[in-house]
């Protein structure tokens, strides 16, 4: 069955068509007749109790500086579409919140990816918490003794911004480092947010698996090396993707988070697994799809659109 997608993303003129996900999401549905429809974020709006937004029709081509076609700009019902991808980049600040809130209003008769309530309520940082045994030695506060009796207990450990993304602001601290007060201080500037403190993984320098998981179920996965002396594998700021199989700890890992994941509606989700710990549970934009399918040949957008289509049908 042809779909109608509309598609919440960024600013599509800027994006890399040989490594993003979102346009190897768009790619595979408008190879399998489905319609595409994109807009911004800040396009969207509520009025009488409709969402609305405001994009443009699309076809895509993977040709580099010319890769889509746009019809004139309309504004449009969202819940006259099928399914609505909601793929824009964080950081998951008050416009994301408040974009989850809109969406939510159309969901689940017009199949919002991933279902906005959850992800609202599935912070990345915060939501890995909730699952005893997977994560090394975590704090989230902002309580700067807590920060430093943390130090004290273990060491090298890793800082991060709570709602962060990509890997901005993530910064190691080893134990005797003088500059903790400092960047904790400008993390206060920033705003009222809570830090991560995680204990240093050592087995970091080997690389920071990114797994894609597709309605709770594993599908593959790479491995993103940090640049040499870095700390951060995210492949925006240097880090190298790479071939990497699953091993038997990350697939029990993804049977712990998997149930809960299918449960939730959070149907494209990626996690981070550092040596034997997952770090994160990423589900607003999860990316990597476009390195595994160069890899390893296995496509998590195909395995993504049958399962919409699955859930289309039977709606």
């Amino acid at each position: 069955m042809a779909l109608r997608v509309a598609v919440q993303m960024d600013p599509i003129e800027g994006i890399n068509i040989h490594t993003d996900t979102t346009f190897l999401m768009m790619e595979t549905a408008q190879e399998r007749g489905h319609s595409l429809w994109v807009y911004r974020p800040e396009h969207l709006s509520l009025e009488d109790g409709k969402v609305m937004a405001r994009g443009r029709p699309l076809t895509l081509r993977r040709q580099l500086g010319d890769h889509f076609t746009a019809g004139p700009a309309e504004r449009h019902d969202l819940s006259d579409f099928d399914v609505v991808l909601m793929r824009q980049d964080p950081p998951f600040d008050m416009a994301y919140i408040s974009a989850t809130h809109f969406l939510e209003r159309i969901h689940p008769k017009t199949l919002v990816v991933n279902n906005p309530a959850e992800v609202r309520n599935a912070p990345e940082k915060l939501f890995v918490t909730g699952f005893e045994g997977v994560q090394p030695p975590t704090l989230i506060t902002a309580d700067i003794e807590a920060i430093n009796d943390f130090r004290a207990r273990h060491g090298d450990m890793v800082l991060k911004p709570l709602y962060g993304g990509g890997g901005s602001g993530v910064a190691r601290i080893t134990a005797d480092d003088p500059n903790l007060d400092a960047l904790l201080e400008l993390h206060a500037m920033i705003g009222r947010e809570p830090v991560i403190a995680q204990k240093f993984l050592p087995a970091v320098s080997k690389g920071d698996k990114r797994i894609l998981l597709v309605d709770g179920e594993p599908v593959g996965a790479i491995n993103r090396v940090p640049a040499e002396g870095q700390v951060r594998s995210n492949l925006r700021v240097g880090g190298r993707a790479e071939q990497v199989e699953l091993t038997a700890r990350d697939r029990e890992l993804c049977a712990i988070i998997g149930p809960e994941l299918k449960r939730r509606g959070l149907l494209f989700v990626g996690i981070d697994v550092i040596g034997d710990y997952l770090t994160e549970i990423n589900v607003t934009s999860p990316t990597g799809a476009q390195q595994l399918k160069r890899f390893s040949g296995i496509d998590a957008t195909v395995h993504m659109w049958e399962r919409i289509e699955a859930l289309r049908t039977t709606a």
